[in-house]
């Protein structure tokens, strides 16, 4: 079966391999796969062939990352100046060069696979790189070597690439499908088929198809069922062990929290108003400035940069978490003390009662009591599955 994943693969070498090639830009959030396929396109064309460079991690300045990244390169450095270039504009320069006329050890068009390269932006402190971003881009665009880019902030990706070459395609990362859930799942969902496909699509959900949350929810009911506990079919469970103070998903999710929020302006106020959201979700813009204490006007900034950071999610003038774990992690963690096991599983219930399909009444029979249930059709969590 073509999965989403698999169709984006295909995708993303298609468009490598189109004459003149496309430039991919993959963007999602925290855990959505970004750089496992980066990791995929460097094996499948091979390590002396591709150069993948987390940019986040190497971005410091502009000389050291210049030589970060040609230190360990499969390509050959032919410029002289790359040893020692003078100033942070001349190395940004000699940087912005050698991804544009690199070549393979076969004087083959080079690929380079860039990691969270908004993460450039770093260097606008440097003098004379004020548009460090936008001189990137063209620089990529007029190369006649292969690129894929990769970035966790959607809008502020969106908005530089606006009006740019279109040898940029922007890729959305997808949704893991029930298909993808149950492959991951793997031992976990043994079973008949049709207990193996109800878990995948339990889990799917609860984890809203992010694989970073799908992996983590399939390994703990791995666990759970090497410890005997009721394993692969109390996702809900394995949920709220996620979520607990020393859980997974509640490390993974403080990361993200933090990660985005320190990237964004105003950080306090921007808390505040992801608290008012975890309370009520789909509030107006004059619903959360009334509960703030401040004005629309002032409102209406912080929401704007909760937006560029996608934390936060605009339809219909309403406004709601773009990660909705996240925001079951907001309403655990952030108060005066940590959650207790009891907060940890009403949160993690009520959030699964939302997004589960509800199931049908049990019947009657005419005695009054409800109809007998093979054990099998009732889930270890109190839900009865009817068919």
């Amino acid at each position: 079966m073509l999965t989403a994943r698999t169709a984006l693969s295909r995708r993303v070498t298609a468009a490598l391999d189109a004459s003149p090639s496309r430039i991919p830009v993959l963007l999602g959030g925290c855990g959505s796969g970004r750089t496992t396929m980066l990791q995929q396109v460097r094996e499948r064309l091979g390590r002396t062939a591709v150069q993948y460079i987390d940019i986040e991690r190497t971005a410091t300045t502009p000389e050291r990352f210049l030589r970060a990244i040609t230190a360990v390169s499969p390509f050959p450095v032919t410029d002289s100046s790359a040893s020692a270039p003078s100033g942070a504009r001349a190395a940004f320069d000699t940087a912005l060069g050698f991804f544009g006329r690199a070549r393979s050890a076969a004087s083959e068009p080079a690929t380079f696979l860039l990691d969270e390269f908004l993460e450039l932006r770093t260097f606008e402190s440097f003098p004379g790189l004020r548009r460090v971003q936008h001189d990137f881009v063209e620089g990529l665009s007029s190369s006649g070597n292969r690129f894929v880019l990769t970035s966790r902030y959607t809008a502020r990706a969106l908005r530089l690439l606006r009006d740019r070459s279109a040898r940029f395609e922007v890729i959305h990362m997808p949704a893991l499908t029930t298909e993808d859930s149950l492959d991951i799942l793997g031992p976990t969902a043994a079973g008949d088929a049709h207990e193996a496909d109800y878990l995948a699509r339990t889990v799917q959900s609860l984890a809203d198809g992010r694989p970073a949350y799908v992996r983590a929810l399939a390994d703990e009911l791995g666990t759970m069922r090497e410890h005997g506990g009721p394993g692969g079919g109390d996702a809900i469970s394995a949920l709220a062990a996620l979520l607990a103070p020393e859980g997974r998903l509640a490390k993974q999710c403080a990361f993200s929290y933090e990660l985005r929020l320190h990237r964004a302006r105003g950080y306090g106020a921007l808390k505040a108003i992801l608290e008012i959201l975890a309370e009520d979700e789909g509030l107006t813009l004059t619903e959360i400035s009334h509960r703030l204490q401040r004005t629309p006007g002032s409102t209406k900034d912080y929401l704007s940069w909760l937006e560029d950071v996608d934390l936060v999610t605009s339809r219909q003038k309403r406004y709601s978490f773009s990660d909705p774990l996240l925001r079951v992690w907001v309403r655990l963690y952030c108060r005066p003390s940590g959650p207790s096991d009891e907060d940890v599983a009403r949160e993690v219930q009520a959030y699964a009662l939302a997004r589960l399909p509800m199931p049908e009444p049990a019947m009657v029979v005419a005695g009054g009591g409800e109809s007998e249930l093979a054990d099998e059709d009732r889930k270890p969590w109190g839900i009865i599955e009817i068919d």
